[in-house]
Protein backbone atom coordinates (compact mmCIF):
# COMPACT_ATOMS: atom_id res chain seq x y z
CA UNK A 1 0.00 0.00 0.00
CA UNK A 2 1.27 3.55 -1.08
CA UNK A 3 -0.12 6.00 1.72
CA UNK A 4 2.08 8.99 0.13
CA UNK A 5 0.09 8.32 -2.83
CA UNK A 6 -3.10 7.64 -1.66
CA UNK A 7 -3.34 11.21 -0.11
CA UNK A 8 -2.30 12.96 -2.55
CA UNK A 9 -5.26 11.12 -4.39
CA UNK A 10 -7.19 12.61 -1.83
CA UNK A 11 -6.06 15.46 -1.99
CA UNK A 12 -5.19 15.74 1.88
CA UNK A 13 -1.69 17.45 3.21
CA UNK A 14 -0.64 16.17 6.46
CA UNK A 15 0.29 18.55 9.11
CA UNK A 16 4.16 18.86 10.62
CA UNK A 17 3.96 16.22 13.37
CA UNK A 18 3.92 18.03 16.89
CA UNK A 19 5.96 17.68 19.35
CA UNK A 20 5.63 15.79 22.28
CA UNK A 21 3.75 17.51 25.44
CA UNK A 22 5.85 16.07 28.46
CA UNK A 23 8.30 12.96 28.40
CA UNK A 24 7.25 10.67 25.86
CA UNK A 25 8.40 9.43 21.91
CA UNK A 26 5.70 9.99 19.49
CA UNK A 27 6.20 6.76 18.18
CA UNK A 28 7.63 3.14 19.55
CA UNK A 29 8.25 -0.12 17.29
CA UNK A 30 8.04 -3.15 18.74
CA UNK A 31 7.14 -6.81 17.73
CA UNK A 32 6.20 -5.12 13.86
CA UNK A 33 4.12 -2.91 15.60
CA UNK A 34 4.32 1.03 15.94
CA UNK A 35 2.38 2.40 18.55
CA UNK A 36 1.59 5.98 17.86
CA UNK A 37 1.13 7.83 21.61
CA UNK A 38 -1.93 10.16 21.88
CA UNK A 39 -2.45 13.10 19.54
CA UNK A 40 -4.13 15.90 19.92
CA UNK A 41 -6.84 17.85 16.93
CA UNK A 42 -5.11 20.70 15.33
CA UNK A 43 -6.97 22.32 12.32
CA UNK A 44 -5.52 24.56 10.76
CA UNK A 45 -2.66 24.89 13.16
CA UNK A 46 -5.30 25.77 15.99
CA UNK A 47 -6.26 23.30 18.62
CA UNK A 48 -9.80 22.01 18.75
CA UNK A 49 -10.63 22.92 22.58
CA UNK A 50 -13.99 22.39 24.45
CA UNK A 51 -16.30 19.28 25.81
CA UNK A 52 -18.53 17.18 23.71
CA UNK A 53 -22.27 17.70 25.40
CA UNK A 54 -21.44 21.55 26.49
CA UNK A 55 -19.62 23.53 23.93
CA UNK A 56 -18.89 21.13 21.09
CA UNK A 57 -21.10 19.18 18.77
CA UNK A 58 -20.83 15.86 17.62
CA UNK A 59 -19.83 16.91 14.41
CA UNK A 60 -17.10 19.36 15.34
CA UNK A 61 -15.56 16.62 16.91
CA UNK A 62 -15.35 14.02 14.67
CA UNK A 63 -13.72 16.36 12.79
CA UNK A 64 -11.39 16.97 15.58
CA UNK A 65 -10.54 12.89 15.31
CA UNK A 66 -10.18 13.14 12.23
CA UNK A 67 -7.44 15.66 12.42
CA UNK A 68 -6.25 12.95 15.17
CA UNK A 69 -6.21 10.76 12.72
CA UNK A 70 -3.77 13.16 10.25
CA UNK A 71 -1.60 13.99 13.32
CA UNK A 72 -1.24 9.83 13.75
CA UNK A 73 -0.19 9.44 9.97
CA UNK A 74 1.93 12.31 10.68
CA UNK A 75 3.72 11.23 13.27
CA UNK A 76 4.82 7.76 11.30
CA UNK A 77 5.66 10.26 8.47
CA UNK A 78 7.87 11.98 10.79
CA UNK A 79 9.17 8.23 12.02
CA UNK A 80 9.90 7.18 8.26
CA UNK A 81 7.34 4.71 9.16
CA UNK A 82 4.76 5.15 6.61
CA UNK A 83 5.64 3.32 3.44
CA UNK A 84 5.93 0.74 5.75
CA UNK A 85 2.42 0.45 7.39
CA UNK A 86 0.50 -2.74 6.68
CA UNK A 87 -2.51 -2.46 8.99
CA UNK A 88 -4.26 0.10 11.24
CA UNK A 89 -4.77 -2.73 14.09
CA UNK A 90 -6.56 -0.51 16.90
CA UNK A 91 -7.83 3.22 17.56
CA UNK A 92 -8.49 4.78 21.23
CA UNK A 93 -10.51 7.70 21.17
CA UNK A 94 -10.65 9.89 24.21
CA UNK A 95 -13.39 12.27 24.30
CA UNK A 96 -13.66 15.04 26.29
CA UNK A 97 -17.27 14.72 27.47
CA UNK A 98 -19.50 15.60 29.58
CA UNK A 99 -21.25 12.83 31.97
CA UNK A 100 -23.99 12.57 29.90
CA UNK A 101 -22.85 12.72 26.61
CA UNK A 102 -23.12 8.92 24.67
CA UNK A 103 -22.01 9.68 21.40
CA UNK A 104 -18.48 9.04 22.05
CA UNK A 105 -18.80 6.17 18.83
CA UNK A 106 -19.97 8.85 16.58
CA UNK A 107 -17.08 11.43 17.25
CA UNK A 108 -14.22 8.63 17.09
CA UNK A 109 -15.47 7.80 13.49
CA UNK A 110 -13.66 10.45 12.66
CA UNK A 111 -10.45 9.40 12.84
CA UNK A 112 -11.91 5.41 11.79
CA UNK A 113 -13.23 6.21 8.67
CA UNK A 114 -10.31 9.00 7.51
CA UNK A 115 -8.03 5.15 8.08
CA UNK A 116 -10.20 3.39 5.65
CA UNK A 117 -10.37 5.93 3.11
CA UNK A 118 -6.79 6.63 3.70
CA UNK A 119 -5.87 2.62 3.78
CA UNK A 120 -8.62 0.72 2.32
CA UNK A 121 -9.24 -2.57 3.77
CA UNK A 122 -6.27 -2.46 6.06
CA UNK A 123 -7.39 0.45 7.41
CA UNK A 124 -10.28 -1.19 9.10
CA UNK A 125 -9.03 -1.41 13.24
CA UNK A 126 -10.19 -2.55 16.57
CA UNK A 127 -11.22 0.38 18.52
CA UNK A 128 -11.57 1.96 21.79
CA UNK A 129 -14.29 5.39 21.97
CA UNK A 130 -14.34 6.20 25.99
CA UNK A 131 -15.82 9.71 27.49
CA UNK A 132 -13.72 11.63 29.87
CA UNK A 133 -13.60 14.26 32.02
CA UNK A 134 -10.40 16.67 30.88
CA UNK A 135 -7.66 16.24 28.36
CA UNK A 136 -4.65 17.71 27.68
CA UNK A 137 -4.62 21.39 27.18
CA UNK A 138 -8.37 21.02 27.19
CA UNK A 139 -8.41 19.54 23.70
CA UNK A 140 -11.32 17.93 23.08
CA UNK A 141 -10.14 14.57 21.99
CA UNK A 142 -6.99 12.58 21.90
CA UNK A 143 -6.32 9.46 19.40
CA UNK A 144 -3.88 6.96 19.76
CA UNK A 145 -2.91 4.02 17.63
CA UNK A 146 -1.37 0.83 17.01
CA UNK A 147 -0.05 0.00 13.67
CA UNK A 148 1.34 -3.19 12.18
CA UNK A 149 4.43 -2.55 9.44
CA UNK A 150 5.62 -4.41 7.35
CA UNK A 151 9.76 -5.20 7.65
CA UNK A 152 12.03 -3.45 7.06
Amino acid sequence: MNIQHRLAELGITLPAAAAPLAAYVPVVVAGGLAHVSGQLPFIDGKLVTGRLGEDVTTESGAAAARACGLMILAQLQAAGLLDRVERIVKLGAFVNSTADFTDQPKVANGASELMVEVCGEAGRHARSAVGVAALPLGAAVEVDAIIALSPA
